[in-house]
C-alpha cells in the first residue's frame, strides 16, 4: 500500500503526524516529510490520517502515484 501527499495542499496542520508518526514527520515547522510506502502495521493508522487532513491532502491506495491527482 502506498501514500502520495499533495504538498501544494499541505497546510501543515500536521494531524498525520500526531496519527501515524512513524510514516509522517514534520520537517521544520511546515515541511511535511512521509514515506510512500507504508509498513503493514502502519495502515490503519495513515487510512485515519489521510480522514482526518483537514485540506485532504492525502491519498492512500495500491495504484496512487505522483501522478495521481
Amino acid at each position: 500500500m502506498r501514500a502520495v501527499v499533495d504538498l501544494t495542499r499541505c497546510q501543515g496542520y500536521a494531524q498525520c503526524v500526531f496519527l501515524a508518526p512513524e510514516v509522517f514527520q514534520l520537517h521544520g515547522e511546515e515541511g511535511l516529510l512521509y514515506a510512500p510506502a507504508i509498513p503493514d502495521n502502519q495502515l490503519e493508522r495513515v487510512r485515519q490520517a489521510a480522514a482526518a487532513c483537514p485540506v485532504q491532502a492525502i491519498l492512500v491506495g495500491e495504484e496512487v502515484s505522483a501522478g495521481g491527482r
